[in-house]
């Protein structure tokens, strides 16, 4: 995996990539990335002149990557350098899964290998990206866009949501979410772009939803209901619905569902066999369900989820786990 900088790349994403892929993790016991990053000429001025990255490999180092992740641009309307868009198609051509974070988008763009397909960038520059590239299917609303081999992500914190969706996409769920809780940042966030538009704060916030999230959390496999949360926070089901959208973005019961589904996953990542049982143990009820909902939320039918995640048995080969980075 290699990132390239640029003149004018953000520090903050340079930091979430270096956390997420760049840094051992020897609690997992596992092959971890094989990272690096790159830079025209080794040598690139980060934003705002506030340091210089040097020493470094030149951006060679991206052809030998299985995933290469584009340089953001604080000011999206410039050109990236030639040789960073060369570097990128050349990446693309290849196959190389190539990943864009914030205004990264603009130069996946600027390259040519958006055109035709689905991406998202920052909400504040969705109209300037949409009036210079119209032929990418912008998705402005959402935090990330996997669309196979090109990953996008919105603002600076949702590279944080991608850079883990990679973590999940290859390692599976389990592992995904050792890494969210070693970082204090939650595993999956629920909503889009909707919820950090600018608008005016509520005269007096809602309180917390963490206690009824860890209380409902604890009884997955158990029948909840809207009105049951509800009882639990001690407020009607109209202003939980309100709560749930202000805090998290979403509804009670999409909630619900994709916490059901992560347990569903983990299950199967631990060697639960029986697709019934998952269902129960995880509140989804059935394995038709189970097959739906997997489908929905991880692209992956329960078997090929178990193929590419599920633990091997001693002695047994180790099952794949997604492509290489």
């Amino acid at each position: 995996m290699a990132m390239i900088v640029d003149a004018g790349s953000n520090p903050f994403e340079l930091g979430v990539v270096t956390e997420l892929f760049g840094l051992r993790r020897p609690e997992l016991d596992r092959p971890w990335y094989d990272f690096t990053l790159c830079a025209p000429g080794g040598r690139a001025v980060m934003h705002e002149e506030f340091f210089t990255m040097s020493g470094v490999p030149d951006l060679d180092a991206a052809d030998r990557a299985d995933t290469v992740i584009v340089p953001n641009r604080p000011d999206p309307g410039a050109d990236p350098a030639p040789a960073v868009l060369a570097a990128v198609r050349r990446a693309a051509d290849r196959g190389a899964r190539l990943v864009g974070l914030c205004t990264g988008a603009f130069v996946l763009a600027a390259a040519g290998v958006l055109d035709g397909r689905r991406a998202t960038a920052h909400w504040r520059w969705a109209e300037a990206f949409r009036a210079r590239f119209p032929d990418v299917r912008l998705e402005p609303d959402v935090l990330f866009v996997d669309d196979g081999d090109v990953l996008t992500s919105a603002g600076s914190a949702a590279a944080l949501d991608l850079c883990l969706h990679v973590v999940r996409r290859d390692h599976g769920a389990e592992i995904a979410n050792a890494v969210s809780r070693r970082l204090v940042f939650a595993g999956h966030r629920d909503g889009g772009q909707r919820q950090f538009v600018e608008r005016a704060l509520p005269d007096v916030p809602d309180a917390s939803l963490a206690p009824v999230l860890a209380w409902a959390r604890e009884r997955l496999d158990r029948p909840l209901t809207v009105a049951g949360l509800a009882a639990r926070a001690a407020v009607s089901p109209a202003t939980l619905h309100r709560r749930f959208r202000a805090e998290l973005g979403t509804t009670p019961l999409a909630w619900l569902t994709a916490e059901r589904v992560a347990l569903a996953c983990r299950l199967i990542e631990r060697g639960e066999p029986g697709l019934d049982a998952v269902a129960r143990a995880s509140g989804l009820g059935t394995s038709a369900n189970l097959r739906v909902q997997m489908r929905r939320h991880t692209g992956l039918a329960p078997s090929a989820y178990r193929d590419r995640y599920a633990r091997a048995e001693p002695g047994a080969p180790a099952a794949p786990r997604g492509r290489p980075a």
